[in-house]
């Protein structure tokens, strides 16, 4: 029973992980590439990954106790699993650490401006998501982090802890 609790997760440690399944799984959505024309690239699903995992931790910013617990367990899950993704794609074990180093800082920087910079979305997701596009659809993927914010917003935190996101439609 003791070494059962031992090595049972933490209940934020699941539910930070259940997050992240959420938040791939909306990334992952085929409207994005074929709608919106994010690429289908390593770098256009980072972005994507990256931009859902921002909005889930602005989301509970703030919030104190379990909460914010969940919130460091879903940008645990986000990292290991870049981790994991690097590994998979065959970079060598002390390459690793030098590319997470700077996936680490893209991501704070995206929080960061995604969090100072919704003014200037467009100009943010154009640099970022739509990088290499000729024809970006910038305002249709603006509309959907817009409308995405105000839908995590009207969602209960309880409902945020336990993965039970309503995301918009991504191409309305």
């Amino acid at each position: 029973m003791v070494l059962q609790r031992l090595f049972q997760p933490s209940t934020h440690r699941i539910a930070g992980q259940a997050l992240y399944e959420a938040a791939t799984r909306q990334a992952r959505q085929p409207a994005f590439y074929a709608e919106l024309s994010v690429p289908d690239t390593v770098e256009g699903r980072f972005e994507l990954y990256t931009l859902h995992v921002v909005l889930l931790i602005h989301r509970l910013r703030g919030i104190e106790g379990e909460t914010a617990r969940v919130s460091q367990a879903l940008f645990d899950a986000y990292i290991q699993a870049l981790d994991d993704a690097l590994r998979e794609m065959g970079v060598g074990d002390l390459a690793v650490a030098k590319k997470m180093r700077k996936l680490g800082e893209a991501f704070y920087g995206r929080a960061k401006a995604y969090q100072t910079e919704m003014e200037g979305l467009a100009a943010l997701i154009e640099r970022t998501v739509y990088a290499d596009v000729d024809q970006p659809s910038t305002d249709r993927l603006v509309g959907y982090v817009q409308r995405s914010v105000a839908a995590l917003a009207s969602t209960s935190v309880e409902d945020v802890v336990a993965a039970r996101l309503n995301w918009p439609e991504i191409a309305a």
